[in-house]
């Protein structure tokens, strides 16, 4: 070929080329600008729809501060003394944890069976979805899953459940939202926190405890699974009732995990063999019921209904776990004894039964009326309830006798009269005449009786009080230094709280109080005249560990002088080691103590209120309708009594033996027990006196002291007899 004809031939496949050139791009021009046009409208459309969809919807999604405020329902747990849980207040039974617990075997089962794709998608994953879409269409328009966690999560935080589309579209830009203010990580702990589990738990944590009883980071591969299992429909797949369903489900789970990756064939063969292995806890015997209301009447009224029960608060009380258990195992048995004992021995008394109908017959019984009993007792330097009984049984009655039950204390209350006497000018030695009187009140006569209807003559004032003598008390409200209203502020002034009556009559508790303020006003007495305010709340903290608040000791006051306040300790003493107290000796209690038995006038309450340098705790004993209690009449030394002594020996065990200490400004000197004088050689009974300083006594004895020294030999004698005789009520 010639070089000319080689020219033209390459000239030619050039210009072909162009020509070829031109013509594809005037095609594709005619032919792409429709298709980019189509994509470009398309594009367009699916921005409008996605915007009016949003503009749609958006007043309906959760705010910026809702998604960074999650706060998913939490326990109140109330914690006793020494930091045991004693009780949980909930609408949803939930414990939070972090996704550091969350152990592999846990995460796995979840994702292999929720969300494969959980750490590939932004909170919607658009393969699941298609497949959704075209599962409904098929099924005409009902909604299938496909959910994502995050999407499960945003309707169980902020939607609600219906299967409808409006919903599944909020859903869908709610866990977009979520994803952009929360960690992939994140959104799991809280998946998990959220999610109920049937049989009131509530979060992964409550029922790992519930169903298997450890922690859950502590859950292995079958646990796991089972839980898991449960998510699908936690009452259909419960464990307790439906155990094959939810067995069947567990190796659905297996099976998945093992698609997943996570478990190997020969090690799920091996689990799907296994049956359900649980460790079911249920709820532990409630301590301290009528104390736990108190708190949660307080939580409610202080913070609101839903704080209490959504909030999760720490709860820090001054409940002694140890003594409040003994207060219930000590009274209860003790007044199923006495009850036993009253039944026996009185007759058939309408008052005293009631008529039960009978659920099996229909027909009429007639039931003993149920004894009721309260104790509470108090740290007397901090002012913490320590134990609280406030009746038989809780579930049977939730009335709280011991704060809400107000009764005539009868002698429990002569201690305040007395109190007054100590501070003005009266001491333990000063004589008065156990004797009749006759006054007049509102017109009628009046003539007020001891117990025993006898009369003692001439005495002290400490015996007076150790033996509980109604007239020697009547005397001594009347005198001018006393007098009924003085009693009342001094009453006050101790902490009863309650209306008194500044009557004759007060010296004896015919006035009504409840066993707490009365308690709680003796608490002063070893307290060196200091008052301290009742308290059971030390510490209330919120979810996150901040204070709400907190107190180391109740409301403080002194009321007394530190003097008045050890004479009266030193005069109830004598009432426990010599007067109508000692019986706590008798049943082995052997500690400095000092108390005053009570029993109202129409012998319908039961009282015991005493003391050691470091507690102080008061038992009632009666019926709720104010009877009679026992044919003749029970004493708070019968009835009242034994529960204070039992109660101590037990609750002391941790507590070293200490003795009244004795303030500056008193002396103490041993004196003619008769005639409270300084003793000749001749006195046959001596006491160690307690005296203000210069107010001892100088003079010396002058009795010689035969004739009562037969005589008293004589009633000795008289009072072994008597008390070998008498029959006595046996616990």
């Amino acid at each position: 070929m010639t070089g000319t004809k080689l020219e033209w031939l390459l000239k030619y496949m050039k210009s072909n080329i162009s020509i070829q050139r031109r013509l594809l791009w005037q095609a594709a021009k005619r032919y792409m600008a429709p298709t980019l046009l189509l994509y470009a409208a398309l594009s367009l459309i699916v921005i409008l729809i996605a915007f009016l969809t949003y503009n749609t919807y958006s007043n309906d999604l959760p705010s910026f501060e809702q998604l960074h405020n999650i706060q998913p329902r939490l326990v109140t747990k109330v914690y006793s003394e020494d930091g045991r849980l004693i009780k949980e207040f909930y609408k949803e039974r939930r414990i939070l944890i972090a996704y550091s617990d969350i152990p592999p075997s846990l995460k796995n089962a979840l994702l292999a069976t929720e969300d494969r794709r959980f750490y590939k998608h932004w909170g919607v994953d658009p393969l699941s979805v298609i497949r959704a879409l075209f599962v409904n269409m098929y099924r005409g328009g009902k909604v299938q899953g496909g959910s994502t966690l995050t999407q499960q999560l945003a309707r169980t935080l902020f939607l609600s459940p219906e299967k409808i589309y409006a919903r599944k579209i909020k859903e869908v830009l709610t866990a977009i939202k979520l994803e952009r203010n929360y960690s992939k990580n994140e959104i799991m702990a809280m998946y998990l926190n959220q999610q109920n589990f049937g049989g009131g738990a509530y979060g992964i944590q409550t029922a790992a405890e519930l169903y298997f009883g450890k922690n859950t980071k502590d859950l292995d591969d079958l646990e796991s699974a089972t839980l898991v299992a449960m998510l699908k429909a936690p009452n259909r797949y419960s464990p307790v009732r439906h155990a094959d369903r939810t067995m069947n489900r567990r190796n659905l789970v297996l099976n998945a995990m093992v698609d997943y990756g996570a478990l190997s064939s020969e090690v799920a063969n091996s689990l799907v063999r296994e049956p359900l292995s649980l460790n079911l806890q249920g709820e532990t015997e409630e301590v301290g019921a009528y104390f736990i209301e108190m708190v949660r009447q307080y939580l409610e009224e202080r913070y609101g209904e839903d704080a209490l029960y959504d909030s999760g608060y720490s709860v820090y009380t001054t409940l002694n776990y140890r003594m409040q258990t003994i207060a219930e195992n000590v009274l209860h048995p003790l007044l199923d004894s006495l009850q036993i004992n009253l039944e026996h021995r009185v007759g058939p008394s309408d008052r005293r039964y009631t008529l039960m109908v009978d659920t099996e017959d229909g027909g009429f019984r007639r039931e003993y009326k149920k004894l009721q009993g309260a104790l509470v007792c108090f740290d007397n330097r901090t002012g913490g309830i320590l134990a609280l009984v406030g009746g038989r049984d809780f579930e049977v009655s939730k009335f709280n006798r011991a704060v809400q039950a107000k009764r005539q204390p009868g002698s429990a209350f002569k201690p305040f009269v007395y109190t007054v006497a100590m501070d003005n000018g009266f001491g333990p030695t000063d004589k008065m005449n156990d004797s009749p009187i006759v006054l007049t009140v509102s017109g009628e006569e009046w003539r007020p009786h001891n117990i025993d209807d006898k009369f003692m003559g001439i005495m002290s004032l400490r015996d007076g009080l150790s033996l509980s003598r109604n007239l020697i008390a009547i005397k001594l409200i009347m005198e001018p230094r006393v007098t009924p209203q003085q009693a009342v502020f001094y009453a006050h002034q101790l902490g009863i709280k309650s209306p008194l009556h500044p009557v004759p009559s007060l010296a004896i508790g015919t006035s009504e109080v409840n066993l707490l303020e009365l308690t709680a006003a003796y608490s002063a007495f070893p307290n060196g005249g200091i008052r301290t305010e009742p308290f059971y709340i030390t510490k209330v903290t919120d979810r996150y560990g901040s204070v709400l608040e907190e107190e180391s000791h109740g409301y403080q006051e002194e009321v007394l002088s530190a003097q008045t306040a050890y004479i009266m300790a030193d005069l109830l003493q004598s009432v426990i080691n010599e007067g109508t107290g000692r019986g706590t000796r008798s049943r082995g209690f052997d500690r400095p103590a000092g108390g005053k038995t009570g029993t109202s006038d129409d012998w319908t309450d039961n009282w015991f209120i005493a003391f050691v340098p470091q507690i102080t705790t008061g038992v009632w004993v009666g019926f709720d309708d104010k009877t009679k209690i026992g044919l003749k009449g029970e004493t708070g030394s019968s009835t009242a009594l034994p529960v204070w002594t039992e109660f101590m020996k037990g609750a002391l065990a941790d507590y070293p033996v200490e003795d009244f200490r004795m303030p500056p400004g008193l002396v103490k000197v041993e004196v003619c027990r008769q005639s409270g004088l300084l003793p000749n050689r001749r006195c046959p009974k001596l006491r160690e006196e307690v005296f203000r300083i210069g107010e001892a006594p100088k003079a010396t004895c002058s009795k010689s002291h035969r004739n009562e020294f037969a005589s008293d030999q004589n009633q000795e004698s008289k009072d072994k007899q008597k008390r070998e005789s008498k029959r006595k009520i046996r616990f």
